[in-house]
Protein backbone atom coordinates (compact mmCIF):
# COMPACT_ATOMS: atom_id res chain seq x y z
CA UNK A 1 0.00 0.00 0.00
CA UNK A 2 2.86 2.38 0.79
CA UNK A 3 4.34 1.80 -2.67
CA UNK A 4 0.96 2.71 -4.21
CA UNK A 5 0.88 5.99 -2.28
CA UNK A 6 4.48 6.80 -3.20
CA UNK A 7 3.67 6.21 -6.88
CA UNK A 8 0.68 8.55 -6.67
CA UNK A 9 2.82 11.18 -4.97
CA UNK A 10 5.48 10.77 -7.66
CA UNK A 11 2.95 11.36 -10.42
CA UNK A 12 1.54 14.42 -8.67
CA UNK A 13 5.01 15.89 -8.08
CA UNK A 14 6.01 15.26 -11.70
CA UNK A 15 2.98 17.19 -12.94
CA UNK A 16 3.60 20.09 -10.55
CA UNK A 17 7.30 20.16 -11.41
CA UNK A 18 6.49 20.19 -15.13
CA UNK A 19 4.23 23.22 -14.71
CA UNK A 20 6.81 25.02 -12.55
CA UNK A 21 9.64 24.31 -15.00
CA UNK A 22 7.55 25.44 -17.96
CA UNK A 23 6.82 28.72 -16.19
CA UNK A 24 10.52 29.22 -15.41
CA UNK A 25 11.39 28.91 -19.12
CA UNK A 26 9.19 31.94 -19.80
CA UNK A 27 11.76 34.07 -17.92
CA UNK A 28 14.86 32.24 -19.14
CA UNK A 29 15.62 29.57 -21.72
CA UNK A 30 14.84 25.90 -21.59
CA UNK A 31 18.46 24.88 -20.97
CA UNK A 32 18.96 27.51 -18.25
CA UNK A 33 15.78 26.31 -16.56
CA UNK A 34 16.86 22.68 -16.98
CA UNK A 35 20.31 23.38 -15.54
CA UNK A 36 18.72 25.14 -12.57
CA UNK A 37 16.37 22.20 -11.99
CA UNK A 38 19.22 19.69 -12.10
CA UNK A 39 21.45 21.89 -9.90
CA UNK A 40 18.77 22.34 -7.23
CA UNK A 41 18.09 18.60 -7.36
CA UNK A 42 21.81 18.01 -6.76
CA UNK A 43 21.74 20.33 -3.74
CA UNK A 44 18.69 18.59 -2.26
CA UNK A 45 20.27 15.16 -2.82
CA UNK A 46 23.56 16.23 -1.27
CA UNK A 47 21.69 17.64 1.74
CA UNK A 48 19.70 14.45 2.16
CA UNK A 49 22.91 12.42 1.80
CA UNK A 50 24.61 14.49 4.51
CA UNK A 51 21.77 13.95 6.98
CA UNK A 52 20.85 10.35 6.25
CA UNK A 53 23.40 8.18 4.53
CA UNK A 54 26.97 9.26 3.87
CA UNK A 55 27.80 6.18 1.85
CA UNK A 56 30.96 6.76 -0.19
CA UNK A 57 30.43 7.92 -3.76
CA UNK A 58 33.12 5.38 -4.63
CA UNK A 59 30.48 2.64 -4.69
CA UNK A 60 29.24 4.15 -7.96
CA UNK A 61 32.37 2.86 -9.69
CA UNK A 62 31.23 -0.67 -8.90
CA UNK A 63 27.93 -0.33 -10.79
CA UNK A 64 27.63 -2.84 -13.61
CA UNK A 65 26.81 -2.47 -16.41
CA UNK A 66 28.25 1.04 -16.62
CA UNK A 67 25.45 2.40 -18.81
CA UNK A 68 23.19 2.23 -15.74
CA UNK A 69 24.95 5.42 -14.59
CA UNK A 70 23.28 7.39 -17.40
CA UNK A 71 20.16 8.04 -15.31
CA UNK A 72 21.18 11.61 -14.55
CA UNK A 73 21.86 12.42 -18.18
CA UNK A 74 18.52 10.90 -19.11
CA UNK A 75 16.97 13.06 -16.37
CA UNK A 76 18.17 16.21 -18.13
CA UNK A 77 16.35 15.12 -21.29
CA UNK A 78 13.28 14.13 -19.30
CA UNK A 79 13.13 17.64 -17.85
CA UNK A 80 13.58 19.14 -21.33
CA UNK A 81 10.88 16.98 -22.94
CA UNK A 82 8.39 17.53 -20.10
CA UNK A 83 8.84 21.30 -20.36
CA UNK A 84 8.39 21.25 -24.15
CA UNK A 85 5.39 18.91 -23.99
CA UNK A 86 3.62 21.01 -21.36
CA UNK A 87 4.42 24.20 -23.23
CA UNK A 88 3.03 22.81 -26.51
CA UNK A 89 0.12 20.67 -25.27
CA UNK A 90 -0.77 21.99 -21.83
CA UNK A 91 -0.27 20.13 -18.54
CA UNK A 92 -3.18 17.66 -18.76
CA UNK A 93 -2.59 16.39 -22.31
CA UNK A 94 1.16 16.28 -21.83
CA UNK A 95 0.86 14.37 -18.56
CA UNK A 96 -1.51 11.82 -20.10
CA UNK A 97 0.81 11.17 -23.05
CA UNK A 98 3.84 11.01 -20.77
CA UNK A 99 2.12 8.48 -18.50
CA UNK A 100 0.97 6.25 -21.38
CA UNK A 101 4.50 6.35 -22.87
CA UNK A 102 5.90 5.37 -19.46
CA UNK A 103 3.41 2.53 -19.19
CA UNK A 104 4.14 1.15 -22.66
CA UNK A 105 7.92 1.37 -22.29
CA UNK A 106 7.83 -0.12 -18.79
CA UNK A 107 5.71 -3.02 -20.03
CA UNK A 108 8.07 -3.68 -22.96
CA UNK A 109 11.01 -3.65 -20.51
CA UNK A 110 9.20 -6.25 -18.36
CA UNK A 111 8.16 -8.39 -21.34
CA UNK A 112 11.69 -8.66 -22.67
CA UNK A 113 13.48 -8.63 -19.31
CA UNK A 114 15.58 -5.64 -20.35
CA UNK A 115 18.14 -3.83 -18.16
CA UNK A 116 18.24 -6.56 -15.53
CA UNK A 117 14.48 -6.55 -14.86
CA UNK A 118 12.89 -9.96 -14.36
CA UNK A 119 11.12 -11.08 -17.54
CA UNK A 120 7.33 -11.24 -17.25
CA UNK A 121 4.82 -13.09 -19.43
CA UNK A 122 2.50 -11.16 -21.74
CA UNK A 123 -0.96 -10.75 -20.24
CA UNK A 124 -4.02 -9.80 -22.24
CA UNK A 125 -5.52 -7.84 -19.36
CA UNK A 126 -2.46 -5.57 -19.27
CA UNK A 127 -2.65 -5.04 -23.02
CA UNK A 128 -6.36 -4.30 -22.70
CA UNK A 129 -5.64 -1.82 -19.91
CA UNK A 130 -3.13 0.00 -22.08
CA UNK A 131 -5.63 0.03 -24.93
CA UNK A 132 -8.27 1.55 -22.66
CA UNK A 133 -5.76 4.17 -21.51
CA UNK A 134 -4.97 5.07 -25.13
CA UNK A 135 -8.70 5.34 -25.94
CA UNK A 136 -9.08 7.57 -22.90
CA UNK A 137 -6.36 9.88 -24.21
CA UNK A 138 -8.06 10.05 -27.59
CA UNK A 139 -11.38 10.90 -25.95
CA UNK A 140 -9.72 13.52 -23.73
CA UNK A 141 -7.92 15.09 -26.69
CA UNK A 142 -11.02 15.48 -28.87
CA UNK A 143 -13.45 16.66 -26.21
Amino acid sequence: MFGFLIALLSGALMSIQGVFNTQVTKSSTIWVANAFVQFTALLVCLGAWLFTDRTSFGVLFKVQPRYMLLGGAIGAFITYTVIKAMEMLGPAKAAMLIVIAQLIVAYVIELFGMFGVEKQPMEMRKLAGMGIAIVGIIIFKWT
